[in-house]
């Protein structure tokens, strides 16, 4: 029998390394998907929460959090862009324009898990990563993000139930305190076997090699 690795994927749809991350943690899975079975759970954590309505200029975002150059901004994104690529992801000519909330994303991702299943909440997370970095869109605009929900195949009717009810607004809360105290404070953090932690936008070999040690130890 197939050894199951259970995979803790930590990260924000608003974090362009967390979708390369992703990217590649898919190729490694497809790679070893013969030797081991992958569980993947996703789990909120904001890199802005307290972002308003309205978002912010990215350029300006960046410059001011990370204290950049505009140029050091525009010499990132072009080489988060080819990494992005590679990974799986056609990210946005022109970057993305503004840099918005996403508490309402990390909701529906929640109950994506909760009402359909694993593999349900994985494409609703990669279809909103590609409507932030791809589309470039307003996530402020909730049209958005039920247009995310329709594509990834999910209930638009009860997503729309869900942001408008406020649902599962202490469930996400709850989740992120859980990942911030225990000291996650840089995304992706992925957890594997609720053991081991790697973090940042792994390359798929990194992945692979961690997936064979543990299939080695089972």
């Amino acid at each position: 029998m197939k050894p199951t690795i259970k995979i803790d994927y930590v990260s924000d749809v608003a974090c362009p390394w967390c979708a390369v991350g992703l990217g590649n943690l898919n190729q490694a899975i497809a790679k070893l998907s013969s030797m081991a079975n992958f569980e993947v759970h996703f789990h909120p954590f904001e890199l802005n929460p307290n972002m308003p309505i309205g978002g912010q200029d990215a350029i300006e975002h960046l410059t001011e959090k990370y204290g950049l150059t505009v140029e050091q901004v525009k010499t990132n994104q072009t080489n988060i862009r080819a990494k992005a690529l590679e990974a799986g992801f056609e990210f946005h000519p022109e970057g993305r324009k503004r840099v918005y909330n996403t508490f309402n994303a990390h909701r529906l991702l929640y109950w994506a898990a909760q009402e359909f299943g694993l593999e349900s909440q994985a494409a609703l997370k990669k279809e909103l990563l590609n409507t932030y970095f791809c589309l470039a869109a307003n996530f402020d605009d909730q049209q958005t993000l039920l247009a995310a929900v329709a594509r990834s195949g999910l209930d638009k009717d009860r997503a729309q139930e869900v942001l408008k009810n406020n649902e599962f607004t202490k469930e996400v809360r709850e989740a992120e305190a859980n990942y911030t105290n225990a000291g996650i404070s840089s995304v992706p953090s992925i957890i594997l076997n609720d053991q081991y932690l790697l973090q940042g936008a792994q390359p798929p070999e990194s992945f692979m090699n961690a997936f064979e040690q543990l299939i080695q130890k089972s």
